[in-house]
């Protein structure tokens, strides 16, 4: 550990978590940023674009690090017109309980050099 810092944070889409969580506590590691678009599997594979993730086991991490309390645990929802505006209630119903901050964010509506503002979910 180095004198002054008081914290080690790393921001994850969690695909890899279960299997690096103890040797990156054992390093320090005191907050995690779980980037969680949706609680719908098929969703997560198309936003990580990989098939075969198990969505479950991350919702696991979750529940396992912020129950124990083991680290400081964010979860960021980038909430998209037409993908997962459905979910938001569904994010605060399965975190309500749970040690963990849950922070929504506005979809930055740029793909490259081109603006997409079709899916941005912003007031109306």
């Amino acid at each position: 550990k180095l004198e002054g810092l008081k914290t080690i944070a790393v921001t994850t889409n969690g695909i890899n978590l279960t299997r690096l969580l103890p040797r990156l506590k054992e390093a320090g590691l005191n907050a995690i940023n779980i980037s969680l678009d949706t609680l719908v599997p098929a969703k997560f594979e198309f936003i990580v674009r990989r098939k075969g993730t198990n969505l479950s086991s991350k919702a696991a991490v979750l529940i396992l690090a912020g129950v124990l309390c083991l680290l400081y645990l964010q979860v960021n929802c980038v909430v998209m017109r037409g993908f997962n505006e459905d979910e938001v209630l569904d994010f605060v119903d399965f975190t309500k309980d749970l040690p963990v901050d849950v922070r929504f964010i506005e979809y930055m509506p740029f793909d490259g050099k081109y603006c997409c503002f079709e899916i941005l979910l912003g007031q109306k």
